[in-house]
């Protein structure tokens, strides 16, 4: 390649082509990586050998409300709000509360569905799931 000055000399540019070099490079480089070992880490423990135990569920309290908005607990009809009330007072008060699940008809009112609820909060039942149908 020539460079023409203005005074009318011409100079040569020497320029090294580095794409063989760096094709060169990357080639050693994935040599490299595929023929280094990989190092494997393990921790050896000695664990004891307990028998298992079965776990067991935790307690649970399914609240049914139909169509004519009639309430169930566990399949029991629930005569009146008080008596609701009650039942989530004493499962409240068990050493291990239960988990609430509130399945409620198609046709059930939202009134009574949001009324369940809000007495859930009140008597401390933090638990409460809704189940669909």
């Amino acid at each position: 390649m020539s460079f023409h000055l203005n005074d009318g000399e011409e100079e040569e540019i020497a320029e090294i082509n580095t794409t063989p070099l760096i094709d060169v490079m990357l080639v050693l480089l994935v040599m490299l990586i595929i023929t280094i070992p990989l190092q494997t880490h393990a921790v050896n423990l000695t664990l004891p050998n307990a028998p298992p135990s079965e776990a067991k569920p935790p307690p649970s309290v399914a609240i049914d409300v139909d169509g004519a908005d009639l309430i169930r607990w566990n399949g029991e009809r629930v005569a009146n709000e008080a008596e609701l009330t009650a039942r989530m007072q004493a499962a409240a008060a068990s050493p291990e509360a239960p988990d609430l699940r509130l399945s409620a008809a198609a046709d059930a009112s939202y009134a009574t569905v949001a009324s369940i609820m809000a007495a859930a909060q009140r008597n401390g039942l933090k638990k409460v799931g809704l189940v669909g149908g």
